[in-house]
């Protein structure tokens, strides 16, 4: 017997004064066993993209949260320009920890999903907050430059220093990436449909930001100390699947899980086969179901809400029975906010 879920989207703004869109998908008939948080990637948006992940976790008694990043899917600012990569870490922390600190949520455990670019800013909160979260589970990850495509140094030094010019130029050539990560034509169509998802040449400053991450992230592996999950396909030619491998050899972590798919390719959880994506989601439910133990959370104590500007949000929710969704490659918050300001919309969805 399928669960009910319930969604739910809220407009918080951030500390930069930009207003986020964010959302939820709730199991509608009992308190979630834990809580995941999504971290999508680059160019990618939540409610839609990333809404099969959110209800298939939700059916299996997950509380799932997702933010659109500045810039990004439904949320303000400059399309797909990210100044600063930190300001993505931070409003997704402000949000998250929010979250967490309600009532409700307070002794559940907490888990980060990041996909692709989304990876690198799950460790990157996980390296803010090192005892905060309880795993991580990371699709094809952005963490490591591959050796197969790492620009020439002089080529960055001749970009470092025209970027503060030229910062949201859309200079950067580019692949179709939607044609190299979804397998699927029907579902790669699906996404290319998505009006949500930005589709242009990368800017300047953003590129640069990626690459500056990657290549600080790959320098700090070993850093990495939380129990984690890293999937990759083997024939990914978005991300390298040496990535996966160089994360999960070089880790602290002591508790650490690596699963590489043949022939699958990118977009594990939204551009294969319906069967491939049900095994991709049956391996990670599986490892949450594991690593989901009562008692186990750290305990998150809540602040004083008119604190070290921290704000009380109203609350206004929106809910929906979910229904179960159906989704060529050319190689080449409740009741205190940390930091954001919030108000609730009313949204009603068949989805």
């Amino acid at each position: 017997m399928k669960m009910e879920v319930e969604y739910q989207e809220e407009y918080v703004r951030n500390s930069r004064g930009v207003q986020l869109f964010t959302c939820r998908w709730l199991p509608s008939s009992s308190s979630p066993l834990a809580l995941v948080f999504l971290c999508h990637g680059y160019g990618m948006e939540c409610s839609g993209f990333m809404r099969e992940c959110g209800v298939r976790l939700a059916r299996a008694g997950y509380a799932v949260f997702g933010i659109d990043y500045e810039g990004h899917g439904r949320s303000k600012g400059s399309r797909c320009y990210i100044k600063k990569f930190e300001n993505i870490v931070n409003d997704c922390y402000n949000f998250f920890k929010s979250v967490s600190v309600q009532e409700e949520y307070r002794n559940k455990c907490r888990f980060l999903y990041g996909e692709s670019m989304g990876g690198a800013v799950a460790l990157l909160l996980h390296k803010k907050d090192p005892t905060f979260w309880n795993g991580a589970i990371l699709v094809a990850p952005m963490c490591k430059i591959s050796e197969k495509v790492k620009p020439h140094p002089v080529i960055v030094n001749i970009l470092t220093r025209v970027e503060d010019v030229i910062p949201k130029w859309k200079i950067v050539p580019t692949k179709d990436v939607i044609d190299a990560a979804f397998k699927d034509p029907v579902k790669r169509e699906q996404i290319r449909s998505n009006n949500l998802i930005y589709q242009d040449k990368p800017r300047l400053k953003t590129a640069l930001e990626m690459l500056r991450t990657s290549m600080s992230l790959e320098n700090s592996l070993s850093e990495v100390t939380l129990p984690f999950f890293v999937l990759h396909g083997e024939a990914d030619i978005v991300t390298d699947p040496e990535v996966s491998r160089a994360l999960y050899e070089r880790a602290g972590s002591t508790d650490k899980t690596i699963r590489l798919y043949p022939e699958m390719w990118h977009g594990l959880t939204s551009g294969e086969p319906d069967e491939n994506v049900d095994t991709v989601f049956r391996d990670i439910i599986g490892w949450l179901e594991k690593h989901t133990t009562v008692g186990n959370a750290v305990t998150v104590q809540p602040m004083h809400p008119f604190r070290n500007g921290v704000e009380m949000c109203t609350t206004s929710a929106s809910s929906a029975t979910t229904n179960n969704p159906q989704p060529q490659r050319t190689v080449s918050a409740g009741s205190y906010c940390c930091g954001l300001k919030g108000r609730r919309t009313l949204h009603h969805s068949s989805l």
